[in-house]
Parts: structure tokens; sequence; C-alpha cells
């Protein structure tokens, strides 16, 4: 890590300080964190309810929509189901909305084989992509029998590899695989979730290597690859890489410079959005919500509804 290189001389390092200097903005800005907005487009009530399926037995009321609409808000509100289906009635009711509301039975009934899409946008400026690597450990029913019984069994984890926009914080790119899978070699699968053009790929020390470099010039050739070398790290002896240019600028101007210089800080957003996403996985996968609807073939996991 960047900051090992002055560990040494830490302590004549200032630490810095951050003043605030537009208060009116700043308060209003705060407030602005607890408004609440909420609306129902026309699209959403008209695939509130869902269509006849034609086949025996009784269809179901709700669409998938109206499920997925109450599960998202009590992961958003932290309530349990009854909570949620009172929320959703007020709600339904201040807007004049003339809609059925689904049980909380229902909620949890449909919870279980819910699919939710992610969602796809149109990009006409190229995007900056930011990458990085979380664990998420298992729980079901093997941790229930550990407390129980008091055995120590081997922890199961997976690791989730994800992809941001930059610009826009938002999730663009999701692998879910198991533990003993290396990060670099899921560099084309995200690539290929991207269907916008790359402008940049920023990731740790942990992707450094040649086949990140060419999994990202396959696809998008001008696009520029943001990874700190590894400090044992040589030049190419054939042709001058965007690798070697790093190098170069790293022995030139130091690691920091080039940090700033490059863009590479921008790399903490992704950070943010994986913390997010490990605090979120255990409500979504408890609810049944797996966002993430392929497992790679290299194991026969899936996501543990608890």
């Amino acid at each position: 890590m960047p900051y090992k290189f002055n560990e040494s001389r830490r302590h004549k390092i200032p630490v810095a300080r951050y003043r605030v200097t537009n208060w009116p903005e700043y308060d209003a800005a705060l407030v602005r964190r607890g408004s609440v907005t909420v609306w129902f487009t026309d699209d959403a009530l008209a695939a509130w309810h869902a269509p006849a399926t034609g086949e025996r037995g009784a269809p179901p009321i709700y669409s998938p929509i109206a499920i997925e609409t109450g599960l998202a808000l009590r992961l958003v509100f932290h309530q349990p189901l009854r909570q949620t289906e009172g929320m959703l009635r007020s709600i339904a009711a201040v807007l004049g909305v003339d809609i059925a509301i689904p049980d909380h039975t229902t909620l949890s009934r449909r919870s279980g084989g819910l699919t939710v899409l992610p969602k796809r946008l149109d990009r006409d400026e190229p995007l900056h992509l930011l990458v990085d690597s979380t664990g998420l450990k298992i729980y079901g029913e093997g941790e229930w029998l550990d407390q129980k019984h008091g055995i120590r069994l081997r922890r199961r984890w997976r690791k989730l590899h994800v992809g941001v926009d930059a610009d826009t914080h938002e999730i663009v790119a999701v692998e879910l695989t198991p533990e003993d899978v290396g990060d670099v070699s899921e560099i084309p699968e995200l690539r290929d979730q991207i269907d916008a053009d790359l402008a940049s790929m920023t990731a740790d020390g942990a992707y450094d290597g040649e086949a990140v470099y060419d999994a990202v010039a396959e696809r998008h050739p001008e696009a520029a690859v943001i990874i700190p070398p590894r400090a044992t790290a040589l030049p190419s002896e054939t042709t001058t890489t965007q690798r070697d240019r790093h190098l170069a600028a790293i022995a030139k101007h130091g690691r920091i410079a080039w940090q700033r210089s490059s863009g590479y800080n921008r790399r903490s957003l992704v950070e943010t959005a994986v913390f997010a996403t490990r605090r979120l996985s255990a409500g979504v996968f408890k609810l049944g919500l797996c966002p993430i609807n392929k497992l790679r073939r290299r194991s026969d996991a899936t996501c543990s509804t608890g």
C-alpha cells in the first residue's frame, strides 16, 4: 500500500485539516438528505397486477414489480414485513393511487423466487470503470447447526467482483465466484457485461498483470488502464506499454504524485460501493433477492436464503 512508503516518517507529515467555508449550502445539503419523495409512474401502475397466465390454478395477483417495490422499501427503511405493508398502504392513500397492496405473507412467500434484473442505462460518453472485489460469508442452515451443537466448521465464503461507474457511482458489472477464483481472471467477465465504451479502468495492485491490460485492450484499445505496478515490477523489454509508462512516472515523480496525476485516487469510490454491498448482502440474500443471477460454473453453490 502507498502509505507504507511514509511509515518511517509519518510523524513528520501534518494531518490534513478541512474547514467548511460554505455553511449555508452545507447546511441545506444536510437537510436535503432527509427529504423523501415517492411517486408511482403510469408504467408501474399498469404493471402492478400480474397478467393472466392461462395456466391451471389461481394466477398470482401481484406482478414482480409490486413485490420488488415492497421488498426494496423494507431494505431501505429497515422494517419488518408487516410495517412495510402498512407503509405501502399509507403511500398509496396519500398519493390517491387505487391499487391493491400485497400483505406481509405474500411478500414473504413471493420473495423466495423473485428475480431482480439489473438496470441497463444507455450511455453516450465513455465509461470510467472502477474495479474491486470483496468476500461474502455464507449464512444458512450450517451456521445454525454450528451454534446449536458447538461445532466449528470451516467458514464458507464467496467472492464478489464489482465494477462501478466513477461518474454516477452506479454498479455496472458484478460477478459472484467461489473464494478460490483470482481477481485477474474475472476482468473479461466484468468487461463483457458493459456495452458502453471504456475510457479508463482503475483497480488496485492485485490486478497488476499483462492479462488485465490485454483483456481491456482487446475490446477497448484506447482505454487507459490505471493500476499501480508492484514494487518489484520491471519494464517490458520489447515494446513500451501503459505499465511501462506508469513505472517511469513513479520512478521520476514518486508513487504519491503518480496517484494524483493519473486519477488513481478515484478508486476509493468503488471501495465505498463494495462496503455498502457487504452491508446489504445479508438482507438481500435473506429475502431471496439474489441480484447476481449468474454464478460461475466452477462451483455449484447458490445464494443462501438463510
